[in-house]
């Protein structure tokens, strides 16, 4: 056959043609090791329907253009992706040599099968990418297994193998997909096994670990399970300790079904020493045979044990740091996942779809980990997981990204409280409250045991702003030397509030919108007692507004959605959609009482829209007064040419989007990589810009800020903002010290001339 090979045909030496996982699956059934008996779908049968379907050149216009960092694009890509692999018809000849083989497997029987992903670049110990293509099981019929195939194919751009290739910087289509078809085991118990401890790489133990049922929940973190650790000489049984298992993963009515295991089953050794030394045996032999430590899956089906896979273990070369102790309060205890030491804010999240809330340097706390939650184990400092244990998904990730786990915990996410600052140890499988401060760890400040350190604070004459989004970082961020809230981007609320504005009118939602809104502007300002806050009304372009519930009803597509319906336009033309956030502003002020909350206007592209929107606010029962400002975004390049005309509107400051202002007026799309170079804050253009905004909004009588990205990246923007007369600039939370030390030396510079 052209495009199947049988186990039996195939040695590790064929990965480009089988993948790594069929190369391994072959390599041990020729060296008698217990596989489950099957064949392979070769990678070229890949690249064939990839080509006689036209896919290639659509998948390219698909990825050419995305940015991986944005979750939602990059979901819906992936979306697209798999949805033209199920349309798009098999070849002929590949589907008759797929069918026959089954056949020939099942000898004329209904056999379930295991139809699984075995990419080419996948299994090699510098390049691992296990677990980012999908595997279906219980598979029965030839048509089924078919579709099975299909759809491996199309796991070669899930969200999670998009993302990964990106980062390891490897062409999409350089890497093909094989499909290895092989009997089900009906497993009774299943794990994993490492010819090694795979937390501190000790290379004399060996370690198993196991669950009822099939494998798929062990390697998801999804129970915790038996854990047992030999002696890789003598195979006796060193350490052990059994998880209570409250469910599994079993085939019923051939479907693969979650049930409940009751407590007395679950707290029960899954599988006697004898057959868990049987396991330590071949996993010992596996590692001898490939000369190079081995991470085993295997299965039992109440008689004999099967060996599923086999690959190497990628983190064995790694570094590991010894135990330290930790003079902190222990709050919560599991088993070691990654060792090291580190300390940052707790994010919890229960989906991977909420992942874009992890930011660099957040620690992961979540149920269990898969491989849709990479992207945002790679941004945190440490990972905490209720379930899984030292083989599961969350703890072999962190291991390789080398950042400390601690997993099974069985409950971290109701012990561990949202925003406060805890010290996970991953060593000793212990979290910590607090800080340590020679944590290895990135944090937007600095704070000790959930206070920030209290530093000299400096006096400067030029305001330290911050720029915020997420009420859960008020109260944290209000403690530090700031002097307000320079931009309070709107975008993340109403995120969290989840439905479009037009959809919560037509559905006669809006008193809910309105509450939850306030809610949120309420946080902030009785975080900031009385400095500053100042809003910057929505802004969410059509493209962004279509992701909210109900959004894709009332969106119409847009070319280009950066200079499209958006801002003061957009407030103008559905005057009702802005009427809700302005009655929240209202609430914050007249019923909650706190003045400090004031309002920005985005997007503004002449001085007859603002002036529209200007009697839109006033008409609300919003009057401009010495504790109420109007302020607008400066940001097109319109604003600076025409400042003028603007102030004779009637606003009381503008506040500079350097980022927006940098790309219009250099012409450069700032979420384009291809052009990412030309894309220049510092740019004669852009510094022009700057100091007309400075000198000439000084002369007009004007609050002039900045709250682009700009100061937070180059310190010596700083100097010159200063000079130039800002009132105030607003960066990020971790650029708050380092801004407020740059500009008292520039304003001691002004002052010696």
């Amino acid at each position: 056959m052209k495009y199947l090979l049988p186990f039996s045909k195939i040695s590790k030496e064929d990965v480009q043609v089988v993948g790594g996982k069929g190369a391994n699956l072959g390599e041990m059934t020729r060296a008698g090791f217990p596989v489950p008996p099957g064949y392979v779908v070769v990678a070229q049968a890949y690249f064939d329907f990839l080509a006689a379907t036209g896919l290639k050149d659509r998948i390219h216009q698909m990825l050419d253009r995305l940015d991986v960092e944005k979750t939602a694009h990059l979901d819906e890509a992936s979306r697209l992706i798999e949805k033209s692999f199920l349309s798009a018809p098999m070849p002929r000849d590949i589907e008759a040599e797929i069918k026959s083989a089954y056949q020939d497997l099942s000898h004329g029987k209904k056999l379930y099968v295991a139809v699984r992903s075995s990419s080419t670049g996948e299994d090699l110990a510098d390049a691992t990418a296990a677990g980012q293509q999908s595997t279906y099981l219980n598979i029965i019929g030839d048509q089924e297994v078919v579709k099975a195939v299909k759809l491996a194919w199309a796991s070669l751009f899930t969200p999670r193998a998009i993302f990964y290739r990106h980062q390891k910087k490897i062409s999409h289509f350089r890497t093909g997909l094989a499909v290895p078809i092989q009997a089900m085991v009906d497993s009774q118990v299943s794990g994993v096994a490492f010819s090694l401890d795979p937390v501190t790489n000790d290379k004399t133990k060996i370690v198993v670990e196991s669950v009822y049922g099939l494998g798929e929940m062990i390697v998801q973190g999804a129970v915790t399970p038996d854990h047992f650790e030999f002696d890789k000489k003598t195979l006796e049984i060193s350490y052990h300790e059994i998880g209570l298992q409250d469910k599994q993963l079993i085939k019923i009515g051939g479907k693969n079904k979650e049930v409940a295991v009751s407590p007395a089953y679950g707290a029960k050794q899954k599988l006697t020493d004898s057959v868990l030394r049987e396991v330590a045996r071949y996993v010992r032999e596996l590692e001898q045979h490939y000369q190079k430590p081995q991470d085993v899956e295997w299965a039992y089906d109440g008689k004999k044990l099967y060996i599923v896979q086999t690959r190497p273990v990628t983190t064995a070369a790694n570094k590991v740091a010894a135990p330290s102790r930790i003079n902190l309060p222990v709050v919560l205890t599991g088993a070691p996942g990654s060792p090291g030491i580190a300390s940052g804010r707790v994010v919890i999240i229960h989906s991977p779809k909420d992942i874009s809330k992890v930011a660099k340097g957040d620690i992961l706390v979540t149920e269990m980990t898969t491989p849709d939650f990479v992207p945002a184990m790679k941004r945190a400092v440490a990972i905490v997981t209720d379930k899984g244990g030292r083989t599961a998904h969350a703890a072999i990730v962190s291991r390789e990204l080398g950042i400390p786990a601690v997993v099974g915990t069985t409950s971290a996410t109701k012990t561990l409280k949202p925003g406060l600052f805890y010290t996970v140890n991953g060593t000793a499988g212990t979290v910590h409250q607090g800080v340590v401060k020679s944590s290895p760890t990135t944090l937007p400040f600095t704070p000790k045991n959930n206070l920030p350190l209290v530093q000299k604070r400096l006096t400067t004459a030029t305001k330290v702003m911050v720029n915020l989004a997420e009420p859960e970082l008020a109260a944290e961020v209000a403690k530090l030397n700031v002097d307000g809230v320079g931009l309070l981007r709107a975008e993340f609320m109403v995120a969290q509030i989840g439905v479009h504005p037009r959809y919560a009118i037509k559905e006669k939602l809006t008193r809910g919108y309105v509450a939850k809104l306030t809610e949120g502007l309420v946080t902030f300002c009785q975080a900031f007692g009385g400095r500053p806050v100042i809003y910057r009304a929505t802004d969410f372009k059509s493209n962004e507004y279509k992701n909210l519930k109900g959004g894709a009803e009332f969106e119409t597509p847009e070319e280009n959605p950066m200079l499209g319906y958006r801002g003061a336009f957009r407030y103008i033309k559905e005057p009702d959609e802005f009427a809700l956030e302005l009655e929240a502003i209202k609430r914050v002020r007249n019923v909650h009482g706190l003045k400090n909350l004031h309002l920005m206007i985005p997007f503004v592209r002449s001085p007859k829209e603002l002036a529209a929107v200007k009697q839109l606010v006033t008409a609300s029962g919003l009057h401009r007064s010495a504790n109420f400002k109007l302020y607008m975004m400066a940001e097109i390049p319109t604003n600076v040419i025409q400042l003028a005309s603007f102030a004779e509107v009637g606003i009381d400051g503008i506040s500079v989007g350097s980022n927006d202002l940098t790309q219009l007026t250099l012409g450069v799309d700032r979420d384009s990589s291809k052009v990412a170079e030309e894309f220049n804050e510092l740019d004669e253009a852009v510094m022009w810009s700057l100091e007309k905004l400075g000198r000439e909004g000084r002369k007009l009588g004007l609050s002039v800020g900045i709250c682009g990205q700009a100061p937070s990246v180059y310190p010596q923007l700083v100097e010159k903002l200063v000079e130039w007369g800002y009132s105030y600039i607003s960066v990020s939370p971790d650029a708050l010290d380092k801004t407020r030390q740059i500009v008292a030396a520039a304003e001691a510079k002004i002052t010696k001339k």
